[in-house]
């Protein structure tokens, strides 16, 4: 989500609170219970679930594979909820002409350092940097800093449209008025 007003461009980031992350940490939950009843049940002797013949599988050594995955995949998915919890990712990218700064805040995990926070000065923004390459993920956007490298602006997970990629990147170079530049991956090596 973005807002913008003549001297002020906010852009929110949504982070790990996403409904695809939410979906897979409950396909994954019922993933490593229904893997902990298989073993379980193993072990047991009796069928805990209909679906699979859990008796006719032997506990040792294929009920306790089957156990152990299922005790990893709660770990597993005890994090994607801890992630989403968290919300991390999450943050703002706040532009102000009226300050002339720039601030990039993000929430990462929890301890010492769990509040990422960036702040420069405009006049130090020397370009927005559009990247395209192939794979999964290939659209990306910076914002190239005098002498102190690329900062993303776009997350890695955002599979952004060619068409989305050049007006997100010709709204901020005007409201920044700064040059918009390709990525050529010649030029870092």
């Amino acid at each position: 989500m973005t807002w913008r007003s003549k001297r002020m461009w906010i852009d929110l980031i949504s982070g790990s609170r996403k409904a695809s992350n939410f979906c897979w940490a409950f396909i994954l939950f019922l993933g490593s219970m229904g893997l902990l009843l298989v073993g379980i049940s193993s072990y047991l002797g009796r069928n805990l679930t209909s679906l699979f013949p859990s008796p006719e599988i032997p506990f040792f050594p294929q009920g306790i594979v089957v156990s152990f995955y299922g005790i990893s995949s709660i770990f597993i998915t005890y994090y994607f909820y801890c992630a989403i919890w968290w919300n991390v990712g999450g943050g703002y990218d706040r532009f102000d002409t009226t300050e002339g700064l720039v601030y990039i805040f993000r929430w990462g995990f929890p301890g010492r350092n769990r509040r990422i926070s960036l702040r420069f000065e405009l006049i130090a923004i020397q370009s927005i940097r559009m990247e395209v390459k192939d794979g999964i993920y290939p659209r990306r956007l910076y914002l190239e800093l005098l002498g102190q490298g690329d900062v993303p602006l776009t997350r890695t997970d955002e599979n952004l449209t060619p068409r989305q990629i050049e007006e997100m990147a010709i709204q901020l170079a005007s409201f920044l008025d700064v040059p918009i530049e390709p990525f050529d991956p010649s030029e870092r090596d």
